[in-house]
C-alpha cells in the first residue's frame, strides 16, 4: 500500500470525441478498402451508359429559335407544316462577258439550262417547283431558262421534295445530277447551292471536326502527360478517367434527348470539356499522392492525404464548373440546353471518377504506377519540389505588391480594350469561305442580287381563311410600298387544310442591318396589331431569317447579364463555403473577369478585325458570333476556377498550419507551380484544337479559351493573386461572425498535410 501511495499520480483526461471524417475522404477510404469493387463498378457504370445509349438512341426533339421567331416555328410544327428547303443551280460561262456573245458559248449555256431543268424535273421525290429566274432584261433561252442581264449567267431554283428530315440525303441526289451535267460542259460553271445543301455541308464538317478532335486530343494529352510524369502508366491514368467519363457522358445524352433538344455540336463540347477537366482532376490527385509518398508517407496515408486535400478541391472545382454551365439554362435558348446538360454531365462523371476510381486504381497499382518510365524524364519527374522560379517571382511580388499588381492590371486592361468595340452578329452563311458551296452562293449573289428572305407571318386559329382574316390580309398588303418598312408583293397561302396561314412579307434593308430590324419591329408592333390583331380567334407570330437573327440578339442581350450575375453569386457561395472567407471569393471573381476581358479583347482583334486570318485559316466577317461571348464566360468562369481553387487550397493549408498570409502565399504557389503549369499546358493544348476546326465561331471559342487559361495560369496566378492577398493580409480570411456556422474548421494546424511541401 505504501508503494502504491508513493507512485506518481497519472494525469488523466477524458478522451476527445472523434470527429467524423469529411465525406470525400470517407468515399476514398471505402474505395481503397474495396478497390476491386470500385474499379469494376466504374467499368460497369460506363458499360451501362454505353448500352443505354445504344438501346435508347438519341432522339430528335424539335429545336426552336428563341423569341417570337421560335414561337412561329413551333406553330408550324404543331400544324405539321414544313417548308421545303430552297435550292438554286447557277449556270455560268467561265469566259468573260464579251466572249459569251459567241453563238457557240451561248448555245452551250442554253443547252445546260435545259438539261438541268429537265433532269431536276424528272427526279423521283427529289425536286419540285423547278423554275428559272434572272434580272429584268435577261434574254430567254431556247428551253425556257433565262440568261441574266450580264449575259453570262442563268439561275434555276427548285424546292427539295420529300420529308424535311431526309433533305440532306435527298439534296445529295440532286447535286449528283448537277455534277454529271457539269462534266458535260467544262466551259461552264454548273453548281448548286441552297439551304439543304448548306446544311448537308455543315453536318459533314461537324462530323469531320468531331473525328479530328477525337483523334488529336487524346494523343496530344497523353504526350504531355508522359512529359509531366515520366512514366507511361501514370500518364495513362488521367487519359483513362477522362476518356471513360466522356464516353459515359456522351452515351447518357440519349436520356435527356427524350425531352431536351440535343444539338449536333453537343458531343464535341462534351469531348473537349470532359478531356480538360478529367485530365486536370486526375492530374492534381495523382501528383499529390505521388509527392506524399515521396515525402515519406506509406501508400495508404498518401492516398488519404490526397483525398482530403486534392479530392476536396476537385469537388469544389467541379461544383463551380457545373454551376457555370447551368447558367446556360437561364438563357431559355433551346440550342444551349443540350450543351449545358452534356457539359454538366461530363463534369459530374469526372468528379465521381476522381473520388472513386482514382483512389481505388492507385491503391491497386501501388508502386506500379511509376513503372514503364521514360529514360531521363522518369528520374526527375517522380516528385517535383517547389519551383524556384515561381518562388522567386512571388517573393518579389510580395515585397512590392502595389507595383507588380498595378502593372499586371494595366496590362490586362490594355489587352481587354479592343473588346469595347466588339460587335456581335452572324455571317450570312456560317460555313468556311473556301467551301465550293459558299463560293457558289457568292457568285449567285453577284450575278443575281436580290432582296433578303421575306418575313413569314404564321397565323393560326379557328377561321384563318374567313372573310375577316382575308380583309386583314388585304389591309396588310395595302401597307406595303417600295419606300416603306414592308415592300411588296405580300402573298398568303393556307396550310394544314385551312387551319393555318403563312403570309410572306418582304422587308426593307439587307436582312441583317438596322433598316431590316426596324422594319421587323414596325411589322410586329404596329402593322400586324392594326390588321390581323383585330381579327378575333386568331394568333400570329413573325419568323424568317431576319426575325431569327433579331430575336437571337435580343434574347442574348437581355439574358446575358442575368447569367453573369447568377453564376457569379452561386460561385461566390460555393467558394465562401470552401474557404470560409467572403474576401477570397470576391478576389477570385474579379481576377477571373480580368482574364476574361483580356480574352475578349484578343478575339476582337483576331476574328472581328481580321488579324491572323492566314495562319488560322478563316475569313473575318467583321463581327463575333452572338453565342461566343456568353459561352466563353460560362466555360472560363468554371474552368479557370480550377487553378484558383487548387492554389488557394494549398495557400490555406499553410495558413491553417500557422504561417502568415504572405508566407502561405509564397509556399502555396511555389509548391503547386509544377502541377498547375502542367495542367494549364494540357488544357491550353486541348482548347487549341478548336482553333484548327472548320467553323469560325468554334475557332474563336478555342482561341479565347486557350488564351484566357494561359493568362489565368501565369499572370493571375504568379502576380495578381499574391499581390492581392499580400495587400489584404489576414483580411483575406475574413468571415462575418454570423457565418461561423459554415463547416471547414478554423485557424489550426492541419493534421493531414505533410510537413514537406507538395504540389497539389
Amino acid at each position: 500500500m505504501d508503494e502504491l501511495l508513493t507512485l506518481p499520480l497519472q494525469k488523466t483526461t477524458p478522451p476527445r470525441p472523434r470527429r467524423a471524417k469529411p465525406l470525400v475522404e470517407r468515399i476514398a477510404r471505402w474505395s481503397i478498402r474495396h478497390r476491386k469493387t470500385a474499379v469494376l463498378g466504374w467499368l460497369a457504370l460506363v458499360g451501362a451508359a454505353i448500352l443505354a445509349g445504344q438501346l435508347m438512341g438519341t432522339q430528335s426533339v424539335p429545336q426552336y429559335d428563341p423569341g417570337q421567331a421560335g414561337h412561329g416555328e413551333q406553330i408550324l410544327h404543331e400544324l405539321n407544316v414544313t417548308s421545303p428547303p430552297a435550292e438554286s443551280v447557277l449556270i455560268q460561262a467561265r469566259a468573260p462577258a464579251a466572249a459569251v456573245r459567241d453563238p457557240g458559248v451561248l448555245h452551250q449555256l442554253r443547252r445546260a439550262v435545259d438539261q438541268v431543268a429537265a433532269a431536276l424535273d424528272g427526279m423521283p421525290r427529289a425536286a419540285e417547283d423547278v423554275t428559272s429566274t434572272s434580272l429584268p432584261g435577261g434574254a430567254p433561252s431556247g428551253g425556257g431558262g433565262l440568261v441574266s442581264a450580264a449575259g453570262r449567267s442563268a439561275l434555276i431554283t427548285f424546292k427539295v421534295a420529300g420529308p424535311e428530315s431526309d433533305a440532306d440525303s435527298t439534296v445529295a441526289a440532286d447535286m449528283q445530277v448537277v455534277a454529271r451535267i457539269q462534266a458535260r460542259f467544262p466551259a461552264l460553271l454548273v453548281s448548286e447551292a441552297g439551304s439543304a445543301s448548306a446544311d448537308a455541308a455543315g453536318n459533314a464538317l461537324l462530323e469531320s471536326d468531331f473525328r479530328k478532335t477525337e483523334l488529336t486530343s487524346v494523343p496530344i494529352t497523353l504526350i504531355l502527360l508522359v512529359a509531366v510524369f515520366g512514366a507511361l502508366i501514370a500518364a495513362g491514368i488521367p487519359v483513362l478517367l477522362a476518356g471513360t467519363a466522356v464516353t459515359a457522358a456522351v452515351s447518357l445524352l440519349a436520356i435527356p434527348s427524350r425531352w431536351l433538344p440535343i444539338g449536333s455540336g453537343t458531343a464535341e463540347m462534351v469531348l473537349i470539356i470532359g478531356m480538360a477537366v478529367g485530365v486536370d482532376y486526375s492530374l492534381f490527385y495523382l501528383r499529390r499522392e505521388r509527392e506524399e509518398r515521396a515525402a515519406g508517407h506509406n501508400d495508404a496515408d498518401a492516398l488519404h492525404i490526397a483525398a482530403a486535400t486534392s479530392g476536396r478541391s476537385i469537388v469544389v472545382s467541379g461544383l463551380t464548373v457545373m454551376i457555370s454551365m447551368a447558367g446556360l439554362f437561364l438563357t431559355g435558348i433551346d440550342a444551349f440546353t443540350g450543351m449545358a446538360w452534356g457539359t454538366i454531365t461530363v463534369v459530374g462523371v469526372a468528379v465521381l471518377g476522381s473520388l472513386t476510381l482514382l483512389p481505388a486504381l492507385l491503391s491497386m497499382l501501388g508502386p506500379w504506377a511509376d513503372r514503364w518510365r521514360i529514360p531521363i524524364l522518369g528520374r526527375r519527374r517522380t516528385a517535383a519540389g517547389p519551383s524556384r522560379l515561381w518562388a522567386a517571382l512571388v517573393r518579389r511580388v510580395v515585397v512590392h505588391p502595389v507595383a507588380w499588381g498595378l502593372a499586371a492590371v494595366v496590362a490586362l486592361l490594355v489587352l481587354a480594350a479592343p473588346a469595347l468595340g466588339m460587335r456581335v452578329g452572324n455571317p450570312q452563311v456560317d460555313l468556311p469561305a473556301n467551301l465550293p458551296i459558299v463560293q457558289t452562293m457568292d457568285k449567285i449573289s453577284l450575278a443575281f442580287p436580290g432582296r433578303p428572305a421575306p418575313a413569314e407571318v404564321v397565323v393560326a386559329g379557328q377561321d384563318v381563311t374567313g372573310p375577316a382574316a382575308s380583309r386583314a390580309v388585304e389591309a396588310l398588303a395595302a401597307r406595303a410600298s417600295a419606300s416603306g418598312p414592308i415592300n411588296g408583293p405580300v402573298t398568303a397561302h393556307a396550310v394544314a387544310a385551312g387551319r393555318g396561314l403563312i403570309i410572306s412579307v418582304p422587308l426593307a434593308g439587307s436582312g441583317l442591318d438596322a433598316v431590316s430590324n426596324h422594319a421587323l419591329q414596325t411589322l410586329r408592333n404596329q402593322i400586324l396589331p392594326s390588321t390581323l390583331g383585330r381579327v378575333s380567334g386568331v394568333s400570329f407570330a413573325v419568323t424568317g431569317d431576319t426575325a431569327v437573327n433579331h430575336d437571337w440578339s435580343a434574347v442574348l442581350h437581355a439574358r446575358s447579364p442575368i447569367v453573369f450575375v447568377v453564376v457569379a453569386m452561386l460561385a461566390f457561395g460555393v467558394l465562401a463555403l470552401a474557404f470560409r472567407s467572403v474576401v477570397l471569393p470576391l478576389v477570385s471573381i474579379v481576377l477571373n473577369l480580368l482574364s476574361l476581358g483580356a480574352a475578349y479583347g484578343l478575339i476582337t482583334l483576331i476574328f472581328q478585325d481580321g488579324h491572323l486570318q492566314g495562319p488560322l485559316g478563316f475569313t473575318s466577317y467583321g463581327a463575333i458570333a452572338q453565342w461566343v461571348p456568353l459561352f466563353m464566360f460560362v466555360f472560363l468562369f468554371g474552368l479557370s476556377m480550377d487553378y484558383h481553387v487548387f492554389i488557394l487550397s494549398r495557400i490555406r493549408e499553410r495558413w491553417q498550419g500557422g504561417a502568415s498570409t504572405s508566407e502561405a502565399v509564397v509556399g502555396g504557389i511555389s509548391s503547386s507551380a509544377g502541377v498547375v503549369t502542367s495542367a494549364a499546358v494540357i488544357m491550353v493544348a486541348v482548347f487549341s484544337i478548336f482553333a484548327t476546326l472548320s467553323f469560325v465561331d468554334v475557332k474563336t471559342l478555342g482561341v479565347g479559351l486557350a488564351f484566357a487559361v494561359l493568362i489565368d495560369a501565369t499572370v493571375v496566378r504568379g502576380i495578381l493573386v499574391p499581390a492581392a492577398m499580400t495587400l489584404l493580409g489576414e483580411r483575406s480570411w475574413y468571415l462575418p461572425g454570423w457565418l461561423n456556422w459554415l463547416p471547414g474548421g478554423g485557424h489550426q494546424p492541419s493534421q493531414q498535410v505533410s510537413s514537406q511541401p507538395a504540389g497539389q
